[in-house]
C-alpha cells in the first residue's frame, strides 16, 4: 500500500506555500473581508511547547475555512518583542537584547512554519523595530497633544483648549484633568510665561508627568503596573515590590472609564472578561464629604456610596500612602506609624483588598470632627484602604461594613448602630449589642435611596461635600526605568517636556555600555553618550511600558509597510477591525483594556472608523502537563514500580515524560536522565517499570514539557494539529497526554488509503457516480463540519471526520465525487495531507484556491422508513414504507400486513395511532 510520508509531504507544501505566496492577501472589495488574529507572542528563548499552539491551530482552521468559503482573509502574525526577559539576559551576559530577540524570533518562526500555519508573513510586525515603534511614538504624541472634553465626551486636540484659555480662561471648561487645577481667567493665562502655560497644560493632557505612587521593584529596577504585581511580588521573576512616590509618565485612561464600560455591551467577548473589566474600572455612585481635623485648618475628604450611614461613623481610616498621614501623626505615634507604613509598602493592592483575615492598623493620634454630631472621631491608618481609590480615606461604619466591624472589634473601637422611628430588624438588633444606638436624625423614616439623596443634599447645602461618581480605575502608569523599550519622544527645557517633530521620528534606542541604572540611580538610557536633543536639552530617560506596542498592533497589520502614516485610510476602511481575536484571559485588565482605550482615542481623533478593535474575542483554555513519576525508596538507590510503591517507604520523583510511553518507563533512557540511577535497583511489575502520573502546569521544572518539534518529526504537523483540537473544547483547559496521539495518526493514514489500492504509490479514484449511501455520508459530514466550525466545536469535527472515514471504508468508497469534496473539508484541519491528495487528484493550484463544497440537504432525506407495528402494546411486525406517505396510507398498509391481521383476528381496531417516522400502534 502507498505509504504517506509526512515529513516529505509537509516540507514540500510549506515550501510551495512560501514560494507561491499563497497566504499573502491584499485589499479586494469584490470579496467579503475576514480579519482573524492571535495575540502576538513574546518570543522567549524556550520556544514553543505543545500548549502554546492551541489557539493558533484553532484560528488557522477558521481562517482556512473562511477562505474556502469565499472570504478575503487577513491572518497575520508578529512579535511583542520588547520586554524584561531579554533585558534581564542582557544584564547577565552583556549581549544586546536585540540579538537575543532576533534569535528567539527565528526559533519561533521556524516552529510556527513547521506547524503549517497560514500566516501572511509579509505583514509581520515586531514592536522593537524602529519602523514600527516610530508609529507608537507618533500615537504617544497625539495623546500628549490632546485633552478630554466632558461636554463632547471625546478627546480633542490641545489647540482647542489653548484657544479657550486665551479667550475665556478655564471657568467654562469641563475637562478630565488633575484634581488641583485652580480657576484662572483669560487675563491670567495670557499673562503667564510659556513655562507656566505648559505646566498648566500638563494638568489636562491625556499623557502627562506627575508625582505618583507606583509599584517599584528594586530587583528589576523598574515600575510595574497593578496587573504585573501579585501578592506583593512581580509576576515575572517573583521579586518583592514596594510602593514608592516618584515623578512618572501616566495616561488618562480614566477619561474613558464610562465608555470602556458601555462599549462592552456591543462586542462579543466572554462574559468573565467583561466582568473583570467592569470590576477593574469599578464605577460607583456616592458623595465626597469633608471631615475637619481637630485643631487644624485641614480636612479629610472621604468618598462613600452610603452617605446615609454617616451617623454610624465611629472612626476614620486613612491609607498608609496618603499625603495627609504626616500631618495627622502626632509625635507620640510617629515611630509606630512609620514602622507600620514600612510594612504596608511591601503589600500589593490586590493582596490588601483580598486579605479579609488579617486585621492591622495604627492610630495616628489625631481626631476629626463628625460633620453632623460634632463628636470627635479617631483617625487610624490601615492598609485595607488604598490611596488610589476614592480619596484614600474612608469613614468607618462598623455596623454596616464587615471590614470596619472586624477592625473595630480588634482595636476595641466603638460600634454605633443607626436606628430611627421604624422597627429595626433582628440582625440590626443583634448588632446593637456591640455598641450604642443613635437616631438617624434628618434621615429618620426614609428608605436607603431616599436617605442617600437627602444626605447628599444636606452636605452640599452645608458646603462640606458633593455628589460624586467614582472609579476604582487609576490613570495608567506609562514609563519604565528600563532600556529595552520604546524611547519616549520628548526632550526637556527647564523641566518641561516638549515633543519631537514627526520628521524626527523614530527616536531610536541609543547604545549603552550596560543595561543597568546609572550610579546615581537614573535609568539605563542615562548611560548613553549625547542622549540629548539637537538644541542640547536632554531626552526622556524612561522607556514606554510593554503594553504600548501591543495596544495598536492590529491596525498596523492592515498596512505594515507604510512609512507615511500608521495605516492608510484605504486599508483602515477595508479591514476596519478584527472579526475574531484569540488570546488568554490573563490579559483582561492589561492588554485587552489598554488596547480598547487607545482604539477609542484614535477613533475620537478621526484616525480610524471603529471604537472597538475586536468584534469577537475567544479565550483559549490551557493545555496542562501530564507529569510522570518514579518512586524512590527513602535512603536507598532503589526505584519501585507504581503498583508496588505502597509496599515500600517511597517518595515520588518527577521524570521526563519524553522517556515514558503509555506510562512505561524506558529504563536505559532514565539512567541517562539521572546518572545516579545507573547502579540503581528497579523493582518491576511483569518485567516493566510503570510510572505514576498527575495533571500539573506544564513547566520545565516538572519535566512535563512536550516539544512540538519532536511530535511533528514522529507523527507530522497535521496529526499534532488535529490531536490538539481532539483533546476538548477550545475554551476549556485540558491535560496533555501524548498516549492518545496514535489514534489521530492512524485516522489520517486510513483517510489516505481511501485513495489508494494495494499497489505501491498508485492513486486509484473511480469516476463512477456516487451511491445514495455515499452521498449521505458526505453531506452529513459537510453539515456537521460547518456547524462545528461556526460553534468552535473543533474537537467534535475531528470525531466526525473519523466516523465518516470509517463509514466510507465500510462502503469501499473510492469515488472522486465523494473523496474530492472530503479533501477540501479536511484541508483546514490537515492542510499538508489535503494539498498532497488534491495534487494527486490532478489539480495544479493550491487546494486553498478551491471553494468549500456546498451542503445539499436533499441527500439526507430518507426515501423510506422502517415502522415497528405494535398490537395492544406488543411489537408484532416491521414494515418498510415510503417516507412521504400520509398517515392514512401508513395506517392502511400497516393493517394489511399479514402479522397484524393475524394478531387482530379480523376484528376492527378500536384505535390506530400513527406517529410518522416513529411507530404505528394498533389497539383492538
Amino acid at each position: 500500500m502507498a505509504e504517506y510520508k509526512h515529513l516529505e509531504v509537509e516540507k514540500k507544501w510549506q515550501q510551495y506555500w512560501q514560494e507561491n505566496k499563497i497566504y499573502e492577501v491584499s485589499i479586494d472589495p469584490s470579496r467579503p473581508k475576514y480579519y482573524i488574529l492571535d495575540m502576538f507572542p513574546y518570543p522567549s528563548g524556550a520556544g514553543l511547547h505543545v500548549g502554546h499552539p492551541l489557539g493558533y491551530i484553532a484560528t488557522d482552521i477558521i481562517s482556512r475555512f473562511k477562505r474556502l468559503k469565499g472570504h478575503n482573509v487577513l491572518h497575520p502574525m508578529g512579535f511583542d518583542a520588547f520586554g524584561l526577559p531579554a533585558e534581564q539576559y542582557a544584564i547577565q551576559t552583556g549581549q544586546h537584547p536585540a540579538i537575543t530577540t532576533e534569535t528567539n524570533i527565528t526559533r519561533y518562526k521556524e516552529q510556527l512554519t513547521n506547524l503549517g500555519f497560514s500566516y501572511d508573513w509579509s505583514r509581520e510586525v515586531r514592536t522593537s523595530e524602529p519602523s514600527y515603534y516610530k508609529w507608537t511614538q507618533w500615537i504617544f504624541k497625539q495623546l500628549f497633544n490632546s485633552w478630554y472634553n466632558k461636554d463632547s465626551d471625546k478627546a480633542e486636540h490641545i489647540d482647542t483648549l489653548i484657544t479657550a484659555f486665551a479667550e475665556s480662561g478655564n471657568q467654562a471648561i469641563n475637562a478630565v484633568c488633575d484634581d488641583d487645577v485652580p480657576a484662572f481667567s483669560a487675563g491670567d493665562w495670557n499673562s503667564w510665561s510659556e513655562e507656566a502655560q505648559q505646566k498648566m497644560l500638563l494638568k489636562y493632557r491625556l499623557t502627562y508627568i506627575a508625582e505618583t505612587t507606583v509599584n517599584w521593584c528594586p530587583a528589576l529596577g523598574t515600575v510595574l503596573s497593578n496587573d504585573e504585581v501579585k501578592d506583593g511580588f512581580s509576576e515575572r521573576g517573583g521579586h518583592p515590590v514596594v510602593k514608592k512616590s516618584m515623578a512618572q509618565w501616566s495616561m488618562r485612561i480614566t477619561a474613558y472609564a464610562d465608555r470602556l464600560i458601555s462599549g462592552l455591551d456591543k462586542i462579543d467577548w466572554p462574559e468573565p472578561i467583561k466582568d473583570m473589566q467592569r470590576n477593574w474600572i469599578g464605577k460607583s455612585y456616592g458623595a465626597e464629604v469633608d471631615f475637619a481635623i481637630e485643631n487644624s485648618d485641614k480636612k479629610i475628604r472621604v468618598f462613600t456610596t452610603r452617605i446615609d450611614t454617616i451617623y454610624g461613623v465611629s472612626f476614620m481610616v486613612v491609607a498608609p500612602e496618603a499625603e495627609i498621614v504626616q500631618h495627622l501623626t502626632t509625635p507620640e505615634q510617629k515611630q509606630e506609624v512609620e514602622d507600620y507604613i514600612a510594612v504596608a509598602k511591601n503589600r500589593s493592592e490586590r493582596e490588601r483588598m483580598s486579605d479579609v483575615k488579617t486585621v492591622s492598623g495604627v492610630f495616628t493620634g489625631s481626631y476629626v470632627i463628625h460633620p453632623f454630631s460634632g463628636e470627635k472621631v479617631p483617625v487610624w491608618i490601615a492598609d485595607y484602604v488604598l490611596a488610589g481609590y476614592g480619596t484614600g480615606a474612608v469613614m468607618a461604619v462598623p455596623s454596616g461594613d464587615q471590614r470596619d466591624f472586624d477592625f473595630a472589634k480588634h482595636f476595641d473601637l466603638p460600634i454605633v448602630q443607626i436606628i430611627d422611628s421604624q422597627k429595626i430588624t433582628e440582625t440590626e438588633a443583634d448588632a446593637t449589642k456591640e455598641g450604642k444606638m443613635i437616631n438617624s436624625g434628618i434621615l429618620n423614616g426614609l428608605t436607603p435611596l431616599e436617605a442617600i439623596d437627602k444626605a447628599i443634599a444636606e452636605v452640599e447645602q452645608k458646603g462640606i461635600g458633593v455628589r460624586k461618581v467614582n472609579y476604582r480605575l487609576r490613570d495608567a502608569i506609562f514609563g519604565r526605568q528600563r532600556y529595552w523599550g520604546e524611547p519616549i519622544p520628548v526632550h526637556f527645557k527647564n523641566g518641561i517636556p516638549y515633543l519631537l517633530e514627526d520628521s524626527e521620528l523614530p527616536l531610536n534606542l541609543p547604545e549603552v555600555d550596560k543595561y543597568l541604572p546609572t550610579e546615581d540611580g537614573a535609568p539605563p538610557l542615562g548611560r548613553a553618550d549625547n542622549w540629548q536633543y539637537k538644541d542640547g536639552t536632554p531626552y526622556e530617560l524612561t522607556t514606554m511600558p510593554g503594553w504600548a506596542g501591543s495596544s495598536w498592533y492590529f491596525f498596523r497589520y492592515m498596512d505594515p509597510d507604510n512609512d507615511q502614516e500608521f495605516a492608510s485610510e484605504k486599508a483602515l476602511d477595508y479591514w476596519q477591525q478584527v472579526d475574531f481575536y484569540m488570546g488568554g484571559s490573563e490579559h483582561a485588565t492589561g492588554h485587552l483594556l489598554y488596547s480598547r482605550f487607545w482604539t477609542k482615542f484614535l477613533y475620537d481623533m478621526g484616525f480610524i472608523k471603529v471604537d472597538e478593535y475586536a468584534k469577537k474575542l475567544v479565550n483559549q483554555g490551557m493545555i496542562q502537563g501530564r507529569s510522570n513519576f518514579v518512586y524512590r525508596v527513602k535512603n536507598e538507590n532503589k526505584y519501585v514500580s507504581f503498583g508496588l510503591r505502597k509496599e515500600f517507604d517511597t517518595y515520588p520523583v518527577h521524570v521526563d515524560v519524553n522517556i515514558v510511553k503509555d506510562d512505561i518507563l524506558d529504563l536505559e533512557a532514565f539512567k541517562s536522565f539521572r546518572p545516579d540511577a545507573e547502579d540503581a535497583e528497579f523493582v518491576l511489575e511483569n518485567g516493566k517499570y510503570v510510572c505514576g502520573w498527575e495533571v500539573e502546569k506544564m513547566s520545565k521544572s516538572k519535566y512535563n514539557v512536550v516539544n512540538p518539534d519532536d511530535l511533528v518529526e514522529k507523527y507530522g504537523a497535521d496529526t499534532l494539529r488535529m490531536y490538539e483540537m481532539f483533546l476538548g473544547p477550545i475554551e476549556q483547559s485540558k491535560p496533555w497526554n501524548t498516549n492518545g496521539i496514535e489514534g489521530v495518526y492512524k485516522f489520517l493514514r486510513k483517510f489516505w488509503t481511501l485513495f489508494h489500492n494495494n499497489r505501491e504509490d498508485l492513486l486509484v479514484v473511480s469516476e463512477e457516480p456516487a451511491t445514495k449511501e455515499e452521498l449521505k455520508v458526505l453531506h452529513g459530514l459537510l453539515r456537521k463540519i460547518e456547524d462545528d466550525i461556526e460553534r468552535l466545536s473543533l474537537n467534535t469535527s475531528v470525531s466526525n471526520f473519523m466516523i465518516a472515514v470509517n463509514e466510507l471504508g465500510a462502503l469501499s468508497c473510492n469515488k472522486r465525487a465523494i473523496l474530492e469534496p472530503m479533501v477540501i473539508a479536511l484541508a483546514p484541519f490537515a492542510p499538508h495531507l489535503s494539498e498532497e491528495l488534491w495534487s494527486l487528484l490532478g489539480h495544479e493550484e493550491s487546494i486553498f484556491n478551491a471553494s468549500y463544497p456546498v451542503f445539499d440537504p436533499s441527500h439526507l432525506v430518507e426515501d423510506s422508513f422502517e415502522y415497528p407495528i405494535m398490537v395492544n402494546g406488543k411489537m408484532r411486525a416491521k414494515i418498510q414504507l415510503g417516507a412521504d406517505l400520509s398517515k392514512e396510507e401508513i395506517e392502511s398498509q400497516a393493517l394489511a400486513h399479514p402479522n397484524v391481521q393475524k394478531w387482530t383476528e379480523g376484528k376492527t381496531p378500536k384505535k390506530v395511532i400513527v406517529v410518522p417516522k416513529k411507530i404505528v400502534n394498533v389497539v383492538v
